[in-house]
């Protein structure tokens, strides 16, 4: 009989305490995806341009350029980061970035300021391309070339590796023969990290989520207005938080540079940044901070 390849079960009824450091009820970390120079475009030689993730849908036929949408993307770069690592610093509160290797090596200011801030970084690819259209040999290729280009420009070896969307099967033991990795984020089905084995060896998943998320913006089911997005993360942050009392999880808030780099939302997730900092025992850590404390305290089982 075959093993059925999927896990429906995770920690059932009885998760493990993480006991986050200084008793916190919850553990939060924001996530900010800098993408914007290595999606797909003509000039880069893919033969169609992005129009994903963007203010408006495209009327150009595909195999043109599309100007507007780049630089919708454009504006995340020159614009929305800066707005964005403005709303964390005046806080004093710390983020990781999902960096792809291409976008920051054509940003090095930017590149320099995530390192500046202390912010960790996430290996998001070499460029924001679909991974599972990857060969297995083009797919290795892209993570070595992210981890060597986010190691020049940062000044350090990204120590997590996130797909764009969706890994492909290979992926995962592809990140762990590169080695170097602490973890991957290629998962959405969980609110703790937990533990994997590729091969034989032990492999730290920290899932991420599309529902935090300001990606929901260009969802047609997802967010209309600032308010939507605020709303949706103080409810999910309210009921971690009462739930932290006795069973502590993490929440992760995703943010793009052109998406909640723009006026209206980045009102939005300054009023959220205030919000947590009104609570105690919150844990406001990057996701470098969470794999160490994982590894720390809930070290893999290998009699399991």
């Amino acid at each position: 009989m075959t093993t059925y390849p999927r896990d429906l079960v995770g920690y059932g009824s009885t998760p493990p305490h993480p006991r986050w450091p200084e008793k916190a009820r919850i553990a939060v970390n924001f996530v900010l995806n800098y993408e914007e120079g290595s999606e797909y475009s003509i000039p880069d030689g893919d033969g169609f341009s992005e129009t994903s993730l963007s203010e408006r849908a495209s009327e150009v036929p595909q195999g043109m350029r599309e100007l507007s949408v780049e630089s919708i993307y454009e504006y995340g770069s020159r614009v929305g980061f800066w707005r964005v690592m403005r709303l964390f610093a005046e806080r004093k509160l710390p983020l990781t970035v999902f960096g792809c290797g291409l976008a920051l090596e054509r940003n090095p200011e930017a590149a320099r300021a995530i390192a500046a801030a202390g912010h960790d970084v996430c290996a998001h690819g070499w460029r924001w391309v679909n991974h599972w259209l990857l060969s297995e040999h083009e797919e290795g290729s892209h993570i070595r070339q992210a981890v060597a280009s986010l190691t020049r420009s940062t000044g350090r070896r990204p120590l997590g590796w996130f797909c764009r969307s969706s890994p492909s099967p290979n992926t995962r033991r592809l990140v762990v023969e590169e080695g170097g990795f602490l973890y991957d984020s290629d998962t959405y089905n969980d609110e703790l990290p937990y533990w994997v084995r590729v091969g034989e060896r032990p492999h730290l998943v920290i899932p991420y989520n599309t529902d935090s998320n300001d990606g929901k913006f260009f969802n047609p089911a997802g967010y209309s207005s600032g308010r939507d997005f605020v709303d949706y993360l103080t409810d999910s942050f309210d009921v971690l938080y009462r739930e932290g009392r006795t069973r502590p999880r993490m929440m992760s808030v995703g943010m793009h540079c052109r998406i909640s780099g723009r006026p209206g939302r980045a009102m939005a997730l300054a009023r959220f940044l205030d919000y947590v900092g009104k609570h105690k025992q919150v844990w406001v850590c990057r996701r470098e901070d969470i794999a160490r404390h994982w590894i720390k305290h809930h070290p893999f089982d290998r009699r399991k």
